[in-house]
């Protein structure tokens, strides 16, 4: 059994019932519509965010979970699967995890709005049975979401990213999702506000490893679905980069900053650029952060009483930082 279906394993019927839940949150009036949403439904991911959504619920009720829950989940793969059609569009992406992309097939116009679309979807969701508290917890981790992602076009302009911008970065961009996933699945079970805050925070420390495990993808030759030295083709400071460029002369500081600038399409430069970081120890300053945050999530876990969720939990945090892709 692989790691996913492992995880899966205590929440399998919740899942199979949140796959339908989820489609018919996506339903139109309009064919063209449908036809692009089946199209979503049928190429779909690991779907970790809904899984982290029904593991945390159960986990903190005794293995309970309620119609919320699966608002909840539904809400935030609606809302997740809008920022993906838009950064398609932004990315000028013809690809999705080994498909063609919705604006590949249906061009731009159509994959903005159908991103809209969605996005409207999971709100009404939420408004039309008044879960006020779980939609502020997702328009919250919208907002941070747009505002990671400016902060870093902002930033690779100047290629001037400290340690601490990056941290804010990635948090914003990609924990504060799992966070608000977590935190989700805790409120829609519970009241004990200490209790969200908690498994919001396990949450985005689980998004941390998560996107430093991805930064670090980037000078691997695994079979993943991202090229090597992609980062650096298209300008992104990661954390091996950033602390290479940290712990270097002005010289060298000068040639790599210059590499990435003017020379990030010439192979044999990015190349040295990769290899230059190496030698800087950037790989294993991050994986030690890495495993920093993982550690620091565990030990969020850790009081709540031993269960096949919070096992399963554990497995998903490690295998955040341990996956090949």
């Amino acid at each position: 059994m692989n790691i996913t279906s492992q995880i899966k394993q205590p929440i399998q019927q919740e899942m199979e019932l949140f796959e339908k839940k989820f489609y018919e949150s996506m339903t139109s009036k309009v064919a063209l519509l449908n036809r692009i949403t089946y199209y979503i439904v049928n190429r779909k991911g690991k779907q970790m965010r809904p899984m982290f959504v029904f593991l945390v619920a159960k986990m903190v009720s005794e293995g309970k979970v309620n119609e919320r829950t699966y608002r909840g989940a539904s809400v935030i793969e609606l809302i997740h699967t809008a920022t993906l059609v838009h950064d398609d569009v932004v990315d000028d992406s013809n690809r999705r995890r080994g498909f063609f992309s919705i604006n590949a097939l249906w061009k731009n116009k159509i994959a903005v709005l159908v991103g809209d679309y969605l996005l409207s979807k999971g709100l009404l969701l939420s408004i039309d049975n008044g879960d006020f508290d779980l939609l502020r917890i997702i328009s919250v981790a919208v907002r941070e979401m747009s505002e990671g992602e400016l902060l870093q076009i902002e930033k690779a302009r100047r290629l001037d990213i400290t340690e601490d911008v990056y941290y804010e970065i990635i948090r914003q961009k990609t924990a504060t999702l799992i966070a608000a996933c977590c935190a989700l699945g805790a409120k829609s079970v519970s009241e004990d506000e200490v209790l969200v805050e908690k498994m919001r925070k396990f949450g985005e420390l689980i998004g941390m490893a998560f996107q430093i495990k991805d930064d670090l993808f980037d000078y691997t030759d695994d079979a993943i679905g991202k090229p090597t030295g992609i980062d650096i083709k298209e300008q992104k400071m990661t954390l091996p980069l950033i602390y290479a460029l940290n712990n270097c002369t002005s010289k060298e500081k000068s040639w790599c900053i210059n590499s990435i600038k003017n020379h990030n399409k010439d192979k044999k430069r990015v190349k040295e650029v990769i290899q230059f970081v190496k030698d800087k120890n950037g790989l294993s300053f991050a994986e030690h952060k890495m495993v920093e945050f993982q550690q620091e999530a565990l030990l969020l876990l850790q009081n709540f009483p031993n269960s096949e969720y919070k096992s399963s939990l554990e497995l998903m945090v490690n295998y955040v930082i341990e996956r090949k892709k």
